[in-house]
């Protein structure tokens, strides 16, 4: 009889880089991390010692929880959380499972130091179009679903970087930028190690979009017509990035799960 407290890996892949994906807690004990220090998408660590003390903060939240293999670990702080009030399922064979089955783990050596409150931070410049709101989504949907975006003047993203801890992209002279054609979205996808079909699909309209290439894909230039309408819809940098979410969403769902579907009116026929 299946499990009520588990996920098993192809449930929970099907959520993964989704807006309403469970919160991921992966409590794997050091040697077993660093026998493997990737992670899975948006996944945050935890000690399983102190659960009492930090399963608070998931309240309100769905959670799965990751160990090695799926067992005492996982299970016990699922159950821990379940207490709390959190509903919570452990992954049923654990790391283990979700690596043997070629699900996506992040590179976590890629994801920058996190400040005093747990969150990366990025710095960029204002008036964002396209991969100043791709990357942003790339990292909350798959790395930091907590990372904090800021856009100032072109001339000060450097010094703000310096002054705030803070993660410069999307700017010439810096590590997460363009490379060669390719643009910042494609050098975040490489170096998280995200090389998953969808994203590499996304990635291609994207980079049409970016770059002036609207030759590379269909979906090209809708897209970038779409970014450059939000870009006018909004004053509020912070704002359009929170609508542009949605439409990334959507172009996510569609690379995914929808690539070969068609629309037409149907002929001789009604109205669907």
């Amino acid at each position: 009889m299946p499990s009520t407290t588990a996920i098993t890996v192809p449930q929970l892949a099907r959520l993964v880089g989704l807006p309403d994906a469970p919160v991921l807690i992966d409590v794997r004990i050091d040697d077993d991390y660093q026998a493997d220090p990737r992670l899975l998408p948006a996944s945050r660590r935890r000690d399983f010692r102190t659960v009492s003390t930090w399963a608070a903060e998931f309240s309100g939240a769905k959670a799965v929880v990751i160990c090695q293999k799926g067992q005492k670990l996982s299970q016990g702080v699922a159950a821990w959380l379940r207490h709390e009030g959190i509903p919570a399922e452990s992954l049923e064979g654990g790391f283990e499972a979700w690596a043997a089955g070629n699900a996506p783990l992040v590179t976590s050596s890629a994801i920058p130091p996190r400040n005093e409150k747990g969150r990366t931070v990025w710095v960029t410049r204002s008036r964002p179009k396209v991969d100043r709101i791709a990357c942003p989504w790339l990292i909350r949907r798959f790395v930091d679903p907590d990372a904090v975006f800021l856009f100032v003047d072109p001339a000060e993203v450097h010094l703000v970087a310096d002054r705030f801890a803070a993660v410069p992209f999307d700017i010439e002279g810096v590590f997460w930028s363009h490379r060669g054609d390719r643009c910042t979205f494609d050098t975040m996808i490489e170096e998280f190690g995200l090389r998953i079909e969808a994203l590499d699909r996304l990635a291609l309209i994207v980079r049409g979009a970016d770059t002036a290439r609207l030759d590379l894909v269909p979906q090209a230039a809708g897209f970038l017509a779409a970014s450059l309408g939000l870009s006018r819809m909004f004053r509020d940098d912070l704002e359009q990035l929170e609508a542009g979410m949605l439409l990334y969403d959507a172009f996510f769902r569609w690379c995914r799960d929808a690539t070969d579907e068609t629309h037409n009116w149907p002929a001789g026929g009604k109205a669907q």
